[in-house]
Order: structure tokens, then sequence, then C-alpha cells
């Protein structure tokens, strides 16, 4: 259920309002816009049946919410959102580009990599230090050490940093290494791992699972944002289908799609959504076209030595044609 306030309400009726939803046993959950406020109710919509708040002062309305999804949806938040990674703003005109190795592998190649995607035009740096691997013997990161070579490679060069977390006990470490935690895809549908999120103050990156629709995409997303943290970014990174000529199928689809359904920013993933090099800077551009808000990119200095994912990672050099490229086209569509 979404309560519409009027828009000329003051703030002692928001309050009552409010207050009045808490006493009902709901779950308030408030979206400021430019003209009004709106309120997202939280729990069993039956009473709110029983105990009308049409009428109660500085109302507007009072709308059910068909969607299995409440507040990631456009009814909740008409306008897009914003997500701050401290000072880089994803949702935005701007194109945001993440780049960075699939695994953070020593101090030097990261340092080296954070240097060369600064240069090229990135924000944020990525890099796994936790890695989920599909084989038990893969390499699985090098845990808090890689956390404090991307927090130091970061640093030098006034990047922000992004990487995954694969533990619910390792949220506070990652906290305190990071500026923005990642979900992956395989941790998609954990909603205990989504619900601890949901409670951190850090943005959260929410990649697609392998084989989620759109509705379980954003009805993961909901997780997040029913504990508070609304500052999520959506990630679109490829998905199972019966394709063998490339890892997954990125679905540019869900692009327009999640704009039209959701007021999340949304990022698309080539590089795991080919899941080749050569594919991944015309898939680039196309995210963008397509109206993504911003990149994520695998860059190594060496993929054939490459601990993860070396088939999928750009040289620097190819990432900083594609910055190039990808600005051009946002250009075309209005975002720069």
């Amino acid at each position: 259920m979404i309560i519409v306030l009027k828009p000329n309400a003051t703030k002692k009726q928001v309050d009552h309002v409010i207050a009045r939803i808490k006493e009902l046993g709901l779950k308030p959950m408030v979206s400021k816009g430019t003209e009004r406020t709106i309120i997202g109710v939280i729990g069993p919509e039956d009473v709110l049946r029983v105990q009308p708040l049409e009428v109660v002062p500085g109302v507007e309305k009072v709308m059910p919410v068909l969607k299995p999804y409440k507040l990631v949806s456009r009814e909740f938040t008409p306008e897009p959102t914003i997500v701050d990674v401290r000072g880089v703003k994803i949702g935005g005109k701007a194109v945001v580009f993440m780049a960075g190795p699939c695994s953070v592998e020593s101090r030097e190649m990261l340092s080296d990599i954070a240097k060369s995607v600064k240069h090229a035009g990135a924000q944020i740096l990525r890099g796994g230090a936790f890695k989920p691997r599909s084989s038990p013997y893969s390499f699985q990161g090098l845990g808090e050490e890689g956390l404090k070579y991307l927090r130091e490679a970061a640093d030098a060069t006034g990047l922000r940093v992004v990487t995954e977390i694969l533990d619910v006990r390792d949220l506070q470490l990652l906290e305190r290494y990071t500026d923005m935690i990642q979900v992956g895809a395989r941790n998609m549908q954990n909603f205990e791992l989504l619900k601890e999120v949901g409670q951190s103050k850090k943005p959260i990156l929410l990649k697609r699972g392998l084989s989620a629709t759109i509705t379980e995409f954003l009805l993961a997303a909901e997780y997040i944002l029913s504990q508070g943290n609304f500052n999520v970014v959506l990630c679109e990174r490829g998905i199972r289908t019966f394709e063998t000529l490339t890892r997954f199928t990125l679905d540019l689809n869900a692009v327009p799609i999640i704009k039209q359904l959701s007021h999340l920013p949304v990022v698309v993933d080539p590089s795991h959504g080919t899941g080749s090099w050569e594919w991944v800077l015309p898939m680039a551009r196309a995210g963008i076209a397509a109206g993504a808000d911003g990149l994520i990119i695998e860059v190594h200095p060496n993929p054939e030595i490459a601990k993860s994912d070396g088939p999928q990672s750009l040289l620097p050099k190819k990432f900083t044609t594609l910055v190039n490229e990808v600005q051009r086209i946002a250009a075309v569509v209005g975002r720069a």
C-alpha cells in the first residue's frame, strides 16, 4: 500500500500519518519527492482496510500496489533514484565506469590497474577479495589482505571501491574498507544476506542471478530496501540460456524494462554477460544506448595469466578505447 500526501502537507501532518501507521503495527517507508511525500506501508494491507487512512489530515489518497515489489516500484518513487557512492553519483546524467580485475592478485598489479583505469575515466575500482568459484580448488581470493590493497589503490588514485560480499560474517570487514558492497549473481536470492546488507549504510550493487526473471531480481532488491537501505544499484550481468557461443546471454531488454518498472539505477556488466573480451566493447556501447547508468568492466594487465576470468578481461589500452567509444554513444543519447 502507498499513501500519497497532499503537496501542502505539513511536517506535523506527515509525522502524524507515520505515527498512525506504526500504531497499526505496520512499517512506514518515506520517500520525499520534489513535489510531495509518499509513504510506503509494509505489512498486512487488510489492516488499512479496517482502519482507513484516507481521512487523516494531509493524506490525498491511499493506493494499493499490485506488483509483488513495493518499495522498488515507480509507484513508490516516481523520480529516478541517484545513488551516491562517496561523491560518485550513479543514476544521474553522467555514465559511471567501474573497472578493475576480477580478482585482487597483488598490491603491485592492483596499483597499476587503478592508475590505468583512473586515467581512462573510471570512477570506481572493482576487484574481488573474496571470490565465489564453481570449483573449490580454484583461487578463492586474498580476503582481508585483498581489501587492504583495494583501499590503498583507491585512495592513491581518488577512486571509490566496490567488492563482493559472500558471507554475512564479513559485512563489518567490508564496510571498513569499501565504499560500495556487491551482492553477486550467486547470492541474489540469499535472503538472509540481502536483509543484512539492507541494514548497512553502504550503497549496494545487486547483480542479477544467473537464471532469475526480472521480477525475481526486483524482489531481491525489495529485500534490501525493506530493511531501510535505499541506495541500491541493479546490475544486468547476463543470464543462462541455450546459447553456447557466449558465457551468458546479456539481457539488454532488462535495462529499459527495469527503468520503466523501478526507480533504481541500472548498470551493465558486458564482461560476464559475454565471457569474451572481443564482445565486451560492442555490448558496452549497446548497454548505454539501451539506457544503462553505467558499466562494470573487468580489466587485467595480462589476461593470459589472470587467476580468474582472463578470457573476458580487457587490457588497459582496450579499456581506454571502450571509455572513449562509450562516451560518444552517451553523448548521442543525452548522457554526457
